[in-house]
């Protein structure tokens, strides 16, 4: 199935409905933490534990104020009444910010791990069923040896498992949060008020920090994410090569009533996997700006504050987006065996050169002159001049070192993939 829109899921990550849920949480484990060191009385933190927020209360005073949080503390203790008073107990606001960003990065991904899993499965299948097919490998955009389209796929499996576990570092690396003060210090929130309440959220307390939580934590994570989505822009990018009119060896999924040009009715563009490749330019151009985030003035400034709040839900949509796309791509994939076939033999032998080279030297002919004598008859054949193994096969050189049947075995497919099957078992496919 291809995606036409976003997931919903990942939207709700960055909502400021979702955002503001993580923020109470936040808020209410850390007076859990202080209810449990005896600061806060049971009965205020049984009315804490039914603390609830209002949009539209959060909305107007935010006008007021023009601070997000400290509307968000007034919305959350006007509901709760007088036991109100302990929210936000000795804390700052990037204690809940960091805290809560780290939370919310960490769901975004948990989705994005799901979808590379769900894309490595959607590869799998095709590398499987294309195993044994041949095609051509290119080096340059030119003909060079012959391959399967199914090792190509190895390629990308083994990519998207990579991927896979530079998310999960990322998503590990990011999730710690942090009741630390203003400067760090831990002046007004003792460090085992901190550990507890991180505790309860499932993160790890940073070891150290200042008012924030270090910005290389978030640089490493938007890196990881520009990797993914460069991977995607690479394999999205062979089957636009693949899909032009010349090669014509796999087109994109293209529906029965669908139209791809307002001018001319025979085309079909690859305007799917183009979509991926635009998408990749804008999540790696915001690893930049989290680059740039790591560097604050002393304890914090707030330089970096306005730039996540785009780079961070802009870059985990479009990626998620990105992932499910090029899995209803992949599994949908048209894919043509004979068009590969006809593309592999179109050079008339050229692609079997460096098999009879090798032969040649092993026949004793030095190898230069080895490599000479074949190009020569190479470039005839460029030029349309027959094929070439019928040229070698009467140059009374080769003629001297080998015999036609074993020249004839040099142009042969079953060499170049007698180890096809590696790849596969080395990814635990065989």
């Amino acid at each position: 199935m291809i995606p036409r829109y976003s997931n919903p899921e990942m939207a709700r990550v960055w909502s400021d409905e979702h955002k503001m849920e993580v923020w109470l949480r936040v808020e209410i484990a850390a007076c859990e933490a202080w209810a449990a060191d005896g600061v806060i009385p049971a009965e205020d933190m049984a009315e804490i534990r039914r603390a609830t927020f209002d949009m539209a209360r959060w909305e107007e005073l935010y006008r007021e104020t023009h601070h997000d949080v400290i509307a968000f503390i007034r919305t959350v203790s006007e509901r709760i009444g007088p036991a109100g008073r302990w929210i936000h107990y000795g804390m700052t606001s990037q204690d809940v910010w960091d805290t809560s960003t780290s939370i919310q990065m960490r769901e975004a991904a948990q989705l994005i791990e799901q979808d590379l899993e769900e894309l490595e499965q959607a590869v799998t299948t095709q590398a499987l069923r294309y195993k044994d097919t041949p095609t051509i490998g290119r080096t340059h955009g030119v003909h060079a040896e012959p391959t399967t389209f199914g090792h190509k796929l190895t390629i990308w499996i083994d990519q998207h498992r990579m991927n896979s576990e530079r998310v999960k570092r990322a998503r590990e690396e990011i999730s710690v949060g942090m009741f630390s003060g203003a400067v760090g210090t831990h002046a007004n929130v003792p460090p085992d008020i901190e550990e507890r309440a991180c505790d309860i959220l499932g993160l790890q307390p940073a070891p150290a920090s200042s008012q924030i939580i270090q910005r290389d934590r978030h640089a490493a994570y938007m890196t990881a994410l520009a990797i993914v989505a460069s991977t995607l822009e690479q394999q999205a990018l062979e089957i636009r090569l693949l899909q032009r009119t010349e090669v014509s060896e796999v087109a994109e999924p293209f529906g029965s009533g669908q139209q791809g040009s307002s001018a001319m009715p025979h085309k079909r563009n690859p305007e799917l996997v183009e979509r991926i490749c635009g998408l990749a330019r804008v999540v790696r151009a915001n690893a930049l700006p989290a680059l740039e985030n790591v560097a604050v003035w002393h304890e914090r400034d707030i330089s970096h504050s306005s730039v996540e709040r785009i780079i961070l839900p802009d870059s985990c949509i479009a990626l998620d987006y990105m992932l499910q796309l090029f899995t209803g791509i992949v599994r949908d994939l048209d894919v043509y065996p004979e068009q590969m076939k006809a593309n592999l033999e179109s050079t008339r032998g050229l692609v079997y050169s460096g098999r009879v080279l090798i032969a040649l030297v092993e026949a004793g002919m030095q190898r230069n002159d080895a490599y000479e004598l074949i190009q020569g008859y190479a470039k005839r054949v460029w030029a349309g001049d027959g094929d070439l193994q019928s040229h070698l096969a009467c140059d009374p050189k080769v003629r001297e070192l080998m015999t036609p049947e074993q020249l004839a075995e040099l142009f042969s497919l079953d060499y170049h993939l007698r180890h096809i099957d590696v790849p596969f078992k080395r990814l635990g496919l065989l």
